[in-house]
């Protein structure tokens, strides 16, 4: 028997959809709850969509669970996560939507402290794991005291952020004190209000009715290049795992573009320490910076499936397909993506046309998902460089059936 996975989202990333193709290429049913117009619900591998409302989150959640009855829920950002807690606190533990988001989780009282920047680096350093120092800080005098023990630079975080933002790495006192203010103060209702309309985002309208502020952190700043660990977790133990080098990042604290698979004993083993202390299940990932002498010092624990998650290495390094095989023996494996460096699409296909990552990488473009391979590029106005025949049919609206497998990558042009 095969199984059903529901994908959530409160998000527009592209990635999502991935992960979806990964679940569905492992031999499951995908479903996925998600904005409208996010990219998951126009993907071929997704057989059915739900409605994420962001004001009434809650609801709009539970009611794509009782529709879709799944056998694990995949949580693709930080809030979803958080949306999916929230449910589980408000529901009777013996019911049965209790039940699934307990078995998609592993230990959902366990969240909180994982949840907490300070919190679950303090635990990963007690594990034995090498991380920056960090503390918690509540008041402008109590950044000065850490300034005063850390130096600078260093780093501002912000809990219940993602993706960089709410991130800042700052160099002087008044950089630190404005990043302190901007991120420990609750945005100002007009404020909220006027990003809700740029951003079109109705997340923001919480902040008009409900403004709240989140708890900030301070880290040491470790010079070097960021490096990541993804991995499917099943009741606690690690079911798969790879772990990458960050060759090329979207800003200093921004996602990754370019990334090179590598085998590292010691990523592995701070992912398994990481699953076996929470008891996870689930996707999740943990960041990292190598220094100048190769040591690695874990910044932060990423609660949900990320981007890196999505790529398939094989027996054991395809997630999706590990964790699918943890709820059913009826699951598939994706082809192995056979070069260790992967260039995400289609970040330096823009902003770095001479890349030699461009020429020696593979590049993990979505041929199989026409209509996700046209939202990665919907948001751009042109591209300036030659366009592949299958880039070029998507993007011209060509549609390929469904059912129909679509060449990879090597054989589509380039």
């Amino acid at each position: 028997m095969g199984c059903k996975i529901l994908i959530s989202t409160t998000l527009k990333w592209t990635s999502t959809a991935r992960h979806a193709a990964g679940f569905a290429l492992a031999g499951a049913t995908v479903e996925a709850v998600a904005p409208d117009g996010a990219p998951v619900t126009e993907s071929r591998y997704v057989s059915a969509s739900h409605l994420y409302r962001p004001i009434l989150a809650r609801a709009s959640l539970k009611e794509a669970i009782r529709r879709s009855e799944p056998d694990l829920i995949v949580s693709c950002d930080d809030r979803a996560v958080e949306t999916l807690l929230s449910l589980y606190e408000r529901e009777p533990k013996v019911s049965p939507l209790a039940s699934v988001i307990a078995r998609s989780l592993g230990v959902p009282e366990n969240y909180g402290q994982m949840l907490s920047r300070n919190g679950s680096l303090a635990i990963a350093r007690a594990l034995g794991i090498r991380t920056p120092d960090t503390y918690a800080v509540a008041t402008e005098a109590g950044l000065d005291d850490c300034l005063r023990i850390l130096g600078l630079p260093a780093v501002i975080k912000v809990d219940g952020s993602w993706g960089g933002d709410g991130v800042q790495v700052v160099t002087t006192r008044e950089q630190a004190v404005s990043a302190f203010r901007k991120l420990a103060y609750p945005i100002s209702r007009t404020r909220s209000l006027a990003r809700a309309w740029r951003r079109k985002d109705a997340h923001c309208l919480k902040g008009v009715l409900a403004p709240r502020a989140r708890p900030v952190s301070i880290q040491r700043f470790v010079p070097g290049r960021p490096a990541a660990s993804a991995f499917a977790a099943w009741k606690g133990e690690l079911a798969g795992f790879l772990a990458y080098d960050v060759l090329v990042a979207d800003g200093v604290t921004g996602p990754p573009s370019v990334v090179r698979r590598i085998d590292c004993p010691e990523m592995e083993e701070a992912s398994r320490k990481t699953a076996r202390h929470f008891g996870l299940s689930g996707l999740f990932g943990l960041d990292f910076i190598r220094d100048a002498d190769g040591a690695l010092h874990l910044i932060e624990i990423n609660p949900r499936a990320t981007q890196g998650g999505t790529l398939p290495f094989g027996p054991g390094c395809d997630l999706a397909a590990a964790l699918t095989g943890c709820i059913t023996s009826a699951s598939g494996q994706r082809p192995a993506i056979a070069n260790d460096t992967v260039v995400f699409f289609p970040n330096t296909w823009l902003k770095d046309p001479a890349s030699p990552h461009l020429a020696s990488g593979h590049h993990d473009v979505p041929w199989d998902d026409p209509a996700i391979l046209r939202a990665c590029l919907k948001a751009i106005p042109s591209i300036r460089m030659h366009r592949p025949p299958r880039v070029a049919a998507a993007i011209a609206g060509h549609s390929v059936p469904r059912d129909v497998p679509l060449p990879s990558a090597a054989t589509a042009g380039s």
